[in-house]
């Protein structure tokens, strides 16, 4: 618990300034005890005036003010920085979520994270605003309030103490079986916050295959566990504080008559007598309140061990000591170099074979590059390695002769730009989303709207007029309020809209027509001279547009060259075009006559087709 400190030492002041004030409001009511005692050893028991009684009963009024007024002051000190440590702790996740490699993200799922981010964190404000202060409160006031029922009636109060012994034993032994379980329940809650991401993301799946049904039978039993838990944890926190209930009363119970024993033999007086019992009263409650806050405590505790395996989670992938720039690129462009690059994913089993064995391949300045290869054979991997996503476990990636390792990771990925097959896009409007990887503050908002909507006309993207607030029209979650094609285009502007040096395309046109798709890479080539480009391909149309084709084998690149030199050369990339489709010929130029027939799929919506491939 003690890291928690990092985030609440800025907030400290304030927290034990109103634990102060919540002490002060406890010492009060244990002074009204002691009123009493004077009361009734003075002007009950004697001749006193009436004066005297009603002095007293106004000091008692004044004590019970200004123990109201200090517990509204504790309100008031704590309550804002309470909330201000939960902000920056949240922040800092989230900051952290954003630094963390992509290998952490393919390990945890997101609903785990948001429920770190959320639950627990609040969790982790509650016991510092409230269970911190009055855990301290409350044991204080304890100890405090036995010492004055010794000092009252010394008898009386060994008695009470005697029962603090077994009270003490089941506090040690309740931490112990209540810490397992407030973690578990704390896992359980984030299992169930994934299931119902899940759901919710994969929803259009779930209807169309008609397993809502299952969904939510599986649902309910993650529920039904989550409330196995949560009722485990009730009943032990109700056996301890039924114990912390019922032993100070019983052990009052044996004062009681003993009190009373020792008042006849005058061994005690009854102002004593009083004084003791009314601060016992006072002192059961913190005592009784004590299970709560050892629980509230308990559950803090897994809380924040959730928040910190996140924060403490190793980084692999940082900036280098002294980054480097990257130099100035050619009047052609920039040059993309893999030197025996080599790449084991992290999570794969021990003796597993790398994705990549040893991956040559060089990408001249200003030259698209295609990149093919059958299902598996570690395209996507090698595009992600450029833009440094992943690291590469052996051999370099290297731009303009700097190794991507050696450069500042935001310096690196505002110089390579990615747009990948499945596009995800953000609740936000589109120019928002294609406008995601500029300095918009540099630019203007003249000149930053000028760039999107020459970016959404390179990408076909002339559908966002039509949409009712044009660029300006929020688009749901992750964009599935578009068509795949109208996704697509959206997150190859926003590729477009980076300039960037090196450009990766993870065969983001699945979703176009051929003829679409040739008129999109015709307008890149024009708008991005001077930008180098790796397309990994996935259907033979896309395969005719690069300048070079680059055939990845068992992790390996076993030809580079042309097209017709491949297709007549090597039998692997003849036979990957069969995989892929039918073998792709040049694409016409607009207004040129087709030599064959183009065959096409069905219309997928908005106007875009998926292609077989042309004959």
């Amino acid at each position: 618990m003690t890291r928690l400190l990092r985030w609440a030492r800025p907030a400290l002041p304030r927290i034990a300034a109103g634990g102060v004030a919540s002490l002060g409001a406890s010492l009060l009511a244990l002074a009204v005890p002691q009123v009493l005692r004077e009361v009734v050893n003075g002007p009950l028991l004697t001749e006193g005036s009436r004066g005297a009684v009603v002095q007293a009963a106004a000091l008692v009024l004044v004590l019970g003010v200004l123990e109201a007024l200090l517990v509204w002051c504790r309100r008031a000190f704590i309550l804002t920085p309470g909330t201000t440590v939960e902000r920056q702790m949240r922040t800092d996740l989230f900051g952290r979520l954003l630094d963390l490699p992509m290998a952490f993200h393919d390990r945890w799922s997101g609903g785990q994270l948001l429920s770190r981010a959320m639950s627990d964190l609040g969790m982790v404000r509650r016991w510092l605003a409230f269970g911190l202060v009055m855990l301290v409160v409350s044991a204080t006031t304890a100890v405090v309030g036995v010492g004055l029922m010794i000092a009252t009636a010394w008898q009386l109060g060994l008695v009470y103490l005697a029962g603090a012994a077994p009270v003490v034993w089941l506090g040690f032994r309740f931490r112990e079986d209540y810490k397992a379980v407030a973690r578990q329940a704390r896992d359980q809650a984030g299992d169930l916050a994934t299931t119902v991401e899940e759901s919710v993301h994969g929803i259009r799946v779930l209807k169309a295959f008609g397993r809502g049904g299952d969904a939510l039978e599986g649902f309910a039993r993650q529920a039904e566990d989550l409330r196995a838990t949560e009722i485990q944890k009730a009943r032990t926190l109700s056996r301890v504080s039924f114990a912390l209930g019922a032993l100070p009363e019983a052990v009052l119970a044996v004062s009681l008559g003993l009190g009373v024993w020792l008042a006849a033999e005058g061994a005690v007086s009854v102002g004593a007598l009083v004084a003791f019992f009314a601060t016992a009263a006072v002192v059961n409650a913190p005592v009784e309140r004590l299970g709560q806050l050892l629980a509230m405590t308990l559950d803090a505790r897994a809380a924040l061990d959730r928040y910190i395996e996140v924060v403490d989670a190793p980084n692999a992938l940082t900036d280098p000591p002294e980054p480097r720039d990257l130099p100035e690129p050619g009047r052609r462009g920039s040059r993309l170099v893999l030197a025996d690059v080599r790449f084991r994913h992290p999570t794969a089993p021990p003796g597993a074979r790398d994705v990549l064995d040893g991956v040559d391949l060089v990408v001249e300045p200003g030259e698209t590059m295609a990149l093919v290869g059958l299902t598996g054979s570690g395209k996507s991997t090698l595009a992600q390695l450029v833009p440094r996503l992943y690291d590469v476990t052996g051999g370099s990636v290297l731009v303009d002769g700097v190794d991507v390792r050696e450069v500042a990771r935001d310096d690196l990925r505002r110089a390579v730009a990615v747009a990948f097959e499945d596009p995800l896009l953000f609740s936000a409007s589109v120019r928002e989303n294609v406008l995601l990887g500029v300095d918009e503050a540099g630019l203007g908002p003249e000149a930053a709207d000028t760039l999107a909507r020459e970016a959404l006309a390179v990408a076909s993207a002339g559908f966002v007029d039509a949409l009712p607030h044009g660029m300006d029209t929020v688009i749901g979650e992750e964009g599935l309020s578009l068509s795949g094609g109208q996704r697509q285009r959206i997150a190859l502007a926003r590729a477009v809209a980076a300039r960037p040096r090196v450009l990766v395309l993870d065969d983001p046109l699945s979703a176009l027509d051929v003829a679409t798709e040739a008129a999109v890479t015709t307008r890149l080539r024009a708008t991005l001279t001077g930008t180098t480009t790796l397309v990994v391909a996935h259907r033979p149309s896309t395969v005719a547009l690069a300048d070079r084709v680059a055939v990845l084998e068992d992790g390996r690149v076993t030809g580079v060259g042309r097209h017709s030199d491949l297709l007549a050369r090597h039998p692997h990339y003849r036979y990957v075009l069969t995989a892929l489709g039918s073998g792709p010929r040049e694409v016409p130029a607009p207004g040129e006559p087709l030599d064959g027939p183009l065959v096409l799929d069905e219309p997928v919506g908005d106007g875009t087709v998926r292609s077989r491939g042309d004959r």
